[in-house]
Formats: structure tokens, sequence, C-alpha cells
């Protein structure tokens, strides 16, 4: 069973030291059955392409020398490397496959492909070598025998049936990177840069889990790092963009490496093998990573014109010159981009159907989100002028603009570039859960808000979650378009699945902002906080939770850094919570909190004055939507309950839930049974609910459903249930359905701070969670 595939370049054997620090890399991250596929030793192939240009011209001394110069190369690193009866046994076989290949120059019978197959060869037999010298169970496994062609085709079926018969489970498998083999038995290649591909190939042939390719680069970066200090390392980069970048030049990946990997989830991951500890690069599916902003330079290049392309023929070139090839529409015309070395065989491989529109250029090719490229055009066309480059050639594409010069685009210029097109500000991902009627209102408002949030931040929304269904698009789901979306792309999930989307959101930030009225889902905000997400809770429930949830919650939080805004849990849009912070932080003490904070039970109590059954109400406003369901709900005043909880623990109290008296607003005969049972005995609420008006009136008060939290001498009284307000004062004048806060501190002692408003409807509750999203994205700053 393979699970890794490794994948490593030359320059990462290009040494003894090279070899050693790759076996310790195997010695760490592979187990028995894994494969690693290697290219040739340092520039081995590039002289083994200089031979073979040598033999071609008859220059049999130059063929000499460099047979001498390989002899020399290999017998170094098989020296430094292997214990001395190894050594003896590989230094014959070396010398027995270069006096072959020095008889076949003589007979004039080398052939190319098998000449250059020597050097992965000689770096897998070396490396399993070293590799058994060290313990370890392993195999050197000619790619040849893997991987078939038939008139340039893969032989899936025949190639699939060889790895599983070939590749060992027992011990780690050394491969050849770059080579197969034909029907014929002959010795073909994958094209220069191939190993990547043989290394994705076999993935694909084993059904491994991961495919990872260790180069002299720390992962994938938005321009060459040797070039721009301030180039900035991608944890994920989409395979779209991968394999644009590739075509258009740039080194880390090559243009057939993704093939293998479409339609499947093998993971691949770019990792330095000079530094195993840094972080990688993993290349995603579409879907799965937002789009990112690259430069990639162009060095000597030629402009072609093609007439009449026909499917396949890309691959044939890019095969042909062993190189990747890049071509592109403009106003019905088909271009190619070429090397400029390799300008003469295309031309002369396509017959009369190409003509050199422009030769030796340089420049750049921007990629970046689609709807970034117009912008990102002028600016790169802006910033070229300044420094009196002007553009010979340009396209803007779909997803890339392209920018040809006279002169070639050195490292000061590039960072120019760069830090004008790509250093954008930091990106803030949200997710949003709940769709319901306050959720498409924050949606909406989204629209409306983002311009004054773009200020400070990129702010994209990613995620919808409704019920048991999401949908996510890393790159920002179109706000106007967000219903449609849903409709279309909305699918079921588990939790392992939200947390795995989420955990594959490579923004510098995220927020999971919850309009939720659901208790399971609250229970998963340890989970969001692990994967780095603020919160914004419209939902009552984790604030109210056991407090040693509670509490491990908050130092969670805390420890890395994350905010928790929850103010809409309480009050709606009103902010209170914010005026209990800002009291506390002023350096004040509050010693009371009163009010009515349920919009439900506001309007209730504030219409009742015994002219309508108390009953007829409750149904009155049930039918206009300001009850739950079953109204009992909010008669039993649990609602209130919790929000009175959240307040004190705002307070820094360590309060528990049933630590707060509750009496509903209703005998408690009534809480028992069905709703139907409720209405056959609905008499009993309206006699309890006119005995307290009674009472009240008497001591000239109203009614009021009221939460009330006093701390005083060290000792904390809190407690929900009816009370009877003054007639004059805040309470008894409360306007129906809104929220209000009584507050008394140390310095509001006699006269209170009274917030009062409307304590629910979607639009004030909306507005409330922006409210604390802004908030959040200021302390972000």
């Amino acid at each position: 069973m393979v699970n890794i595939v490794h994948k490593f370049g030359g320059s990462s054997l290009s040494s003894a030291e090279r070899y050693q620090a790759v076996a310790n890399i195997i010695l760490a991250h592979t187990e028995a059955g894994d494969c690693v596929v290697v290219s040739a030793a340092g520039k081995t192939t590039n002289t083994l392409v200089t031979l073979w240009q040598s033999y071609q011209q008859g220059d049999q001394q130059a063929v000499s020398d460099i047979l001498l110069q390989l002899d020399n190369h290999q017998r170094t690193l098989i020296e430094q490397l292997l214990s001395p009866a190894a050594r003896h046994t590989a230094l014959n076989v070396l010398a027995q496959e270069l006096a072959l290949i020095a008889q076949q120059t003589q007979q004039q019978s080398l052939q190319e492909a098998a000449l250059l197959a020597h050097g992965e060869v000689w770096s897998a037999r070396l490396l399993a070598s070293y590799l058994k010298q060290l313990n370890v169970a392993a195999q050197d496994v000619d790619a040849r025998q893997l991987f078939t062609l038939n008139d340039g085709q893969l032989l899936h079926q025949k190639n699939q049936q060889a790895c599983a018969e070939l590749i060992s489970a027992n011990c780690i498998n050394i491969v050849t990177g770059f080579i197969a083999a034909d029907c014929q038995a002959n010795t073909v290649t994958l094209g220069r840069n191939g190993s990547d591909y043989s290394a994705t190939l076999l993935s694909s042939y084993c059904h491994a889990s991961q495919v990872s390719i260790w180069t002299d680069t720390q992962g994938v970066f938005s321009t060459d790092p040797r070039k721009v200090k301030k180039a900035i390392k991608y944890s994920k980069v989409c395979r779209g963009q991968a394999n644009l970048l590739a075509r258009l030049g740039n080194p880390v990946l090559h243009a057939k490496t993704l093939s293998p990997l479409k339609n499947t989830d093998i993971k691949l991951v770019v990792r330095s093998s000079y530094d195993s500890e840094a972080s990688a690069t993993e290349i995603v599916k579409e879907g799965y990573s937002k789009a990112k902003r690259f430069i990639t330079t162009l060095e000597n290049i030629d402009l072609l014109r093609i007439d009449q392309l026909r499917g396949g023929e890309i691959g044939e070139l890019s095969q042909l010159i062993q190189h990747s090839l890049h071509y592109f529409i403009k106003n019905g015309d088909t271009y190619l981009l070429v090397p400029a070395v390799a300008t003469h065989q295309v031309v002369s491989h396509l017959q009369g159907r190409a003509n050199i529109i422009e030769s030796n250029l340089h420049g750049c090719a921007v990629v970046a989100p689609r709807n970034d490229v117009a912008q990102l055009f002028e600016q790169a066309t802006q910033v070229l002028s300044e420094q009196s480059l002007v553009p010979r050639f340009s396209h803007q594409d779909t997803d890339y603009i392209l920018l040809l010069t006279d002169q070639s685009i050195d490292s000061d210029v590039l960072t120019i570039l760069h830090d004008k097109l790509i250093n954008k500000g930091q990106e803030l991902a949200i997710i949003v859960a709940g769709l319901g009627n306050v959720g498409e209102v924050f949606i909406e408002q989204l629209s409306q808000q983002l311009n004054r949030l773009q200020q400070h931040f990129s702010v994209k929304l990613v995620g919808l979650l409704r019920s048991r269904s999401m949908l996510f698009s890393p790159s920002g789901i179109v706000l106007e378009q967000w219903q449609s979306q849903w409709q279309n792309e909305a699918i079921d999930y588990q939790k392992t699945d939200l947390l795995t989307r989420i955990s594959e959101l490579d923004y510098e930030h995220k927020v999971l902002i919850d309009i939720t009225a659901s208790e399971a889902f609250s229970q998963l905000y340890p989970a969001f906080v692990n994967l780095d997400c603020h919160l914004i809770s419209a939902n009552k429930y984790a604030g109210t939770a056991n407090n040693d949830w509670y509490q491990n919650l908050r130092r969670n939080l805390a420890e890395r850094n994350l905010l928790w805004r929850y103010n809409t849990s309480v009050g709606a849009g009103l902010p209170i919570n914010f005026a209990l912070a800002d009291l506390q932080n002023s350096g004040d003490c509050i010693t009371h909190i009163e009010g009515v904070f349920s919009g439900t039970l506001s309007w209730l109590c504030s219409c009742y004055d015994g002219s309508v059954a108390f009953s007829d109400l409750v149904l009155q406003a049930q039918q206009m939507g300001y009850t739950e369901p079953d109204p009992r709900e909010d008669l039993s005043g649990r609602d209130m309950q919790r929000k009175l909880l959240i307040l004190a623990r705002e307070l820094g109290l360590t309060l528990e839930l049933d630590e707060i008296g509750l009496t509903p607003l209703m005998p408690e005969q009534l809480a028992q049974g069905d709703w139907q049972s409720f209405l056959d005995n609905k008499q009993l609420l309206d006699d309890f609910i006119a005995e307290k008006a009674q009472s009240a009136a008497i001591e000239n008060k109203v009614l009021r459903y009221t939460g009330a939290l006093t701390i005083a001498d060290g000792k904390v009284t809190a407690k929900v249930g009816l009370a009877y307000a003054t007639q004059g004062d805040a309470l008894a004048n409360l306007t129906p359905g809104d929220n209000i806060f009584v507050i008394n501190s140390q310095w509001y002692s006699d006269n209170a701070l009274v917030i009062q408003g409307p304590g629910a409807g979607k639009e004030v509750t909306a507005a409330g969670v922006h409210s604390d999203l802004y908030w959040l994205i200021q302390n972000l700053k």
C-alpha cells in the first residue's frame, strides 16, 4: 500500500551531503511501501545532453572528455557514500555502463533517450544502496518497467498492473523519474523536468494519498524569492493557477505534473529538501483555495502566430522541444510563446503554419483572480512605463496578463511590480451559519457594507451554512448571486466535512458568524477556534453553556489571539455589551442591571391593560410572528434567563444558568402537555395575569417581566420573573416590543444609565451583527 510518493530533483541530490540529507528526510517521512522518485544528480542530465550533441557532431574527443567527467562525478558520490564492499560493486557496474556508452558512440548506435536515462538510473541505484547501508529496506525500480507508452500515449491499465506487481509493500521503492518505455521496450523520456510527472503518474497508478515534491525552494511563492525579498510563500495554490504558472515558465511545477491528479483526491505538496521543517505549499483541487496573485518573469522568448492549430499539437511541440509551452488567442489569432533556442524546431515542425511576430523578448506574466486582472493590467503597464519599459506586446486574458518587452525585468523592477501588484492588505474570510430571516438580511447588508469594510481589510464571504447543507467558495461568493449559487452548488455535509473545508481556507483571518438558534451548532465553537476562527454569535447557547466549557473556550480564544463578539445575543442591535465593557474599562463598578430583554414579553406586558385577555394577546403575537412557534417557550422566561447570564458573564461573574432564579410568565401546569392542552386551559393564564395586574394596580404600578442582577457586598443575586414597575419610571413607560436596560453603577448610582430600543427584528439584529463585524475588523487592524 503506497501512502506517499516523494520526489527529489537533481539539486536535492547534487552532492554526497545532499544524498545524506535526502536519506534523513526519507527516514523521517516514509514508511514501508512508499515510493521515492528521483531525478539525475545535479547537472547530470545537462552533461548527458552535451554528450549527445557532441556525438551527433562526430566530436569523439569531446565525447571521451564528457564520459570522464561523468565518471568522476558518479565515482565521487559512490566513494563518499558507500562502504568498501558496496562501493566495489557499484564502481564495477558504473564502469561497464560507461564503457558501453563509449562503444555505442564508436559504433554509431547510441540512442538519445537511452543515454539520458542513465542519470536517473544512477541516482536511484545509489540512493537505494545507501539506504540499505543504513539498515532501511529499499529497492531501486526502473520506471521503464512501470510506464509503457504506445505512440506517445500511456497504457494506463498495463501500467497500473505493472505498478501493483513491482512496487513492494515491504520496503521503500526508489523509482527512476523522467523515463518510460514504448511497446518495443525502447527507452522514451517524459520531457525535461519529467520526474515530477513520473511522481504524479506513480501516485495515480498506486492510489497514493499524497505526492510530496521536494525542491530547492520552500514552496510556491508569489514571485521568485531569490529576486524579491518580500515574495510571499503561499500555503495553498489551486491546481488551475499552478498549471497556468507552469505553462508560463514558472520553474517550481511543470505543465504535465498535475494532469494525473485530475479527478482524484491525491494531495500534492511542494516542500524544501534543504529545510525539511519549513511549512509546505499544498496544490489543491479547484474550489479548495482562493485564487492568488503571482508574477513570473519571461526571458529570451519568441512570439509566434499559428495557423490552424490542431488538438493535442501543443503537447506534441512541448515533447519535441522538452519544454512546456503556452498558447493564447487574441483578436481571433492563435499565438504561441516559445523559448528562442527552440523557435527553429517549432517553426520547422509546423511546416509553414507559424510566423514569428516578435523575437528575443523578455517580460512578465501576472496571474491573478479574475476580478483583479483588468486593474492589475493598468497598474503593471503604468509601473513599466515609469521604469522606461514599454511593452512591445501585451495581452489581457481571463486569469492573467502578459507584458513582453525588449529588456529583462531585473530584480529592482520586479520588486516594484510586486509591491504594487501583489502585496495587498490582509484578507478576512467570512462563513455565515444560519440563512433565515436575519441571515438573509445580513448578506443583503453585507454588499452595502463592503466598501466601508474594505478600507481596512479585503473581506470575502466564502461559506454559507443552513441546517445540514453548506456552500463553500474559497475565492469568494458573489453576493448578488448567492441565492442562485446556493441552489446550484450547496451540498449536504457532516461535521468533519465542515471542519475540513474551514481548515483549508488559506486566509490571514477567518470569522464564523453564527446566526442560528442551534445549541448543537454552538457546541462546535471549540473546533472552530482550533481552526483559528474568530467568532461572532447571535446564538445565545455558547454564552450560557456550562461555566467550565465557557471558560475553556474563552481561554483557548485568548491563547490563540482570537476574538469573540456576541452583542446581538442580548438586545438585538442595542449596544449593551459595548456599554458594559466601556464602563468597566473606564474604571466604573456596576452594581445593578435590570430590564426587559425579550421583545415578545415586552410587547405582551406593555400592551396588556385588562381590556383584552392576556391569552388573546399571546395568540395575536403568535400570528404576527413575534413568538416562537410554541409561545410557551417565550412565556417560560428561559430566553431571558440566558440573556441575563450572558450579561453577568460580561461583568466577569462565574454564574451558572441554574443559579439565576426563574419564575415563568404562566402557571406551572400550562408548561405540561402539548399546545392544544395549553389552548384548552388558557383561562388559567388569563386568571394568573389578571390577579398579578390587580395587585400591581393597587400599588399604582404595572406588570413587567424583567431580569435583575444585583452585586452588593461581594454577593450576587440574579432572578428573572414578574416585577411591578412604578408608573412613570423607565420600565413602566416601555414602548411595546422594545428592550430596556437600566444600569446602576458607582458613577450611575442615583440616576441610572438607560439603554432602550427595538429588541427584535431582522433588520436591527442583522445590523447588530454588522456592528460586531466592524468591531472585529477594527481590532484586527
